[in-house]
């Protein structure tokens, strides 16, 4: 007896140990928190292993600190855990008690005091995560989710050594693979959750799919029935063709012409360099007219020239021309000789160089140009010809230019002409001496408001001394203008201006100057359709004597485009020469009709 009786009180002992050892968890509950205690959040759910890790630790520093009697039911706690506890959350940080050797946890779980197996700790069966934290855990849209979830994995492998409590020493190996398989299953759950969640996001704006390329409105040409142009090496050719039909009251515009049916062929073309720096370019035009009915025409005319654009150092720039122009001499051309089949033609060679330079807002300018006319024989009605060698000659000139630049917009200039003409004989036929000395004097302005306006305007005097001093000096004064202007977009205005002094071979004069002046108008109607105009004025003051001639002349055309590369084209034009001399007034009246093609 009394053998049972000391094993009944040993036994009522531990109880009463284990009951104290409940009372010290509850206090320690009840305990309020330091005030500088560290507040985590804790992120995701926690598994039932670290809670179980947990009561293992804080029994087994009970024990170290001898709070537990050493007669305890040594199968109570099973001291298999790792040594430190390792947070579900990366970068979480001990709480204070844990490093202040506190005994006490929140997560320790009340014991039952009557039932015999309490000494003997029962492991929790693991739960799985509830609907609602599937729930709260789908909610999450944003990106960040997806990373956290991650991190969350990492830290539950990190936690997985945390083993169940009745896995025995022996078995500890086997019980760390038993563990990790559990980890994994309860990751694998919250996989689950992370893919749903993840479906539930909305994707990035950046990954969006985006509308068909081919689908989206293209910008609209600025001159859709522009003309594209033929690439030809690192030139952009642009060619128009034009055929129609004239009909005319006056078919060579003289004051014996009479009234025809003409055929009429023009070719132009533009060529524009594509280079980086300097640039190029290259025009030209020719025109055929053949008699249909009517007074009998043949004859044709053209022109090319070409510009060079160079930039060199120290503000320097370079301008050459060079051109070639072949015409038949007018009929209403003062050394118009009569009777003849077919006016002689008469070509011109011309170029020219410039140097441009800028000092400050000063402007220079040095140019060269040479011209050289040589004439073809008229041919008479009876068969026979008549040489016109003695017209051929060459002006040579050099012109000053000096400006000074106000603004931008606006630059006034000086300039000086300096020439000489000769003549390929030095006498006539007559006898006269042709060649003569040139002088020119002008003050202008330069424009340059973009496309609103822009060209230059000069006047000043002109004079050209024959060497023979029985001729009078050619002078006079001198007009040039070469303006754009554009009030409204669409539409254009130019204003064109020059003196010329015309040569002659007639026996005891000198010659004349001729004023040109040209007023013309460009609208665009709509995209296809194009309206255009012109004003002439031509002035012509004959030297040693008070005749003058006057010409007047207006013209309005359309053009309609049926597509990119082919138009229909009109046009109607009046003429009228009035002069003081006999024999020289005329009226020409015309309409065309013809179709204009180009690319």
């Amino acid at each position: 007896m009394s053998g049972g009786q000391s094993e009944t009180k040993t036994g009522r002992k531990g109880i009463a140990v284990a009951a104290l050892l409940l009372t010290a968890s509850a206090l320690a509950l009840l305990r309020p928190a330091p005030a500088f205690s560290q507040e985590t959040e804790l992120r995701g759910e926690v598994s039932e292993s670290a809670i179980l890790a947990d009561q293992q630790r804080k029994a087994r520093q009970l024990r170290a600190q001898g709070a537990l009697d050493q007669n305890a039911p040594a199968a109570a706690v099973q001291d298999t855990a790792p040594a430190t506890y390792q947070p579900a959350s990366p970068g979480a940080v001990p709480d204070d008690d844990q490093t202040a050797g506190a005994t006490d946890s929140i997560f320790d779980q009340p014991q039952a005091t009557d039932d015999p197996l309490a000494d003997t700790t029962k492991p929790a069966k693991r739960r799985q995560p509830s609907t609602a934290a599937q729930r709260a855990q789908g909610a999450k849209t944003d990106t960040k989710a997806s990373t956290k979830t991650a991190d969350k994995k990492k830290a539950k492998k990190k936690a997985g050594g945390a083993i169940d409590s009745t896995t025995t020493a022996a078995t500890a190996s086997a019980g760390d693979k038993a563990d990790a398989a559990a980890a994994e299953d309860d990751g694998s759950n919250r996989r689950a959750v992370s893919i749903d969640s993840v479906d539930k996001q909305k994707l990035d704006p950046g990954q969006e799919r985006t509308g068909s390329i081919d689908g989206q409105k293209a910008k609209p040409e600025e001159d859709p029935f522009a003309a594209p142009g033929v690439r030809i090496g690192t030139f952009v050719f642009r060619p128009t063709l034009e055929q129609g039909f004239t009909a005319t009251s006056n078919a060579d515009s003289s004051s014996t012409g009479k009234s025809a049916v003409l055929s009429e062929t023009a070719l132009r073309f533009t060529a524009t360099s594509d280079w980086r720096e300097n640039s190029a370019l290259i025009t030209g035009y020719g025109q055929f007219r053949n008699t249909v009915s009517g007074e009998k025409i043949n004859d044709a005319q053209g022109r090319i020239e070409g510009q060079l654009n160079v930039d060199l150092d120290n503000e320097l720039r370079a301008i050459a021309k060079l051109g070639y122009e072949a015409a038949p001499e007018s009929a209403s051309s003062p050394d118009a000789i009569a009777g003849v089949t077919s006016q002689p033609l008469r070509q011109t060679v011309d170029g020219s160089l410039g140097l441009e330079k800028s000092v400050g807002k000063m402007r220079y300018a040095l140019t060269g140009a040479v011209s050289h006319d040589f004439y073809g024989d008229a041919n008479l009605s009876d068969g026979t010809t008549i040489s016109q060698k003695d017209r051929n000659n060459t002006l040579y000139t050099a012109t000053l230019r000096t400006g000074y630049e106000i603004s931008p917009a606006l630059t006034p200039f000086t300039e000086v002409e300096l020439g000489r003409r000769v003549y390929d004989q030095r006498l006539d036929t007559d006898g006269f001496e042709r060649s003569s000395k040139r002088l020119g004097a002008r003050a202008g302005v330069e424009l340059d408001m973009g496309e609103k306006l822009s060209g230059e305007f000069s006047v000043g005097w002109l004079r050209e001394a024959l060497d023979d001093s029985r001729l009078p000096a050619i002078a006079g004064p001198s007009i040039n203008a070469d303006l754009k202007w554009s009030p409204e977009r669409g539409t254009i205005i130019g204003l064109t201006g020059k003196t010329d002094v015309e040569t002659t071979t007639t026996a005891g004069q000198s010659g004349d100057i001729l004023y040109s002046g040209r007023l013309t108008g460009e609208r665009q109607i709509r995209a296809n359709l194009t309206a255009n105009s012109a004003l002439g004025l031509d002035w012509r003051d004959y030297t040693g004597s008070d005749g003058h001639d006057l010409i007047l002349s207006a013209e309005a055309g359309l053009t309609w485009w049926l597509n990119r590369y082919a138009g229909l084209t009109t046009r109607m034009r009046t003429e009228k020469l009035t002069s003081n001399l006999p024999g020289r007034d005329y009226t020409a009246n015309s309409v065309y009709l013809g179709l204009k093609v180009q690319r």
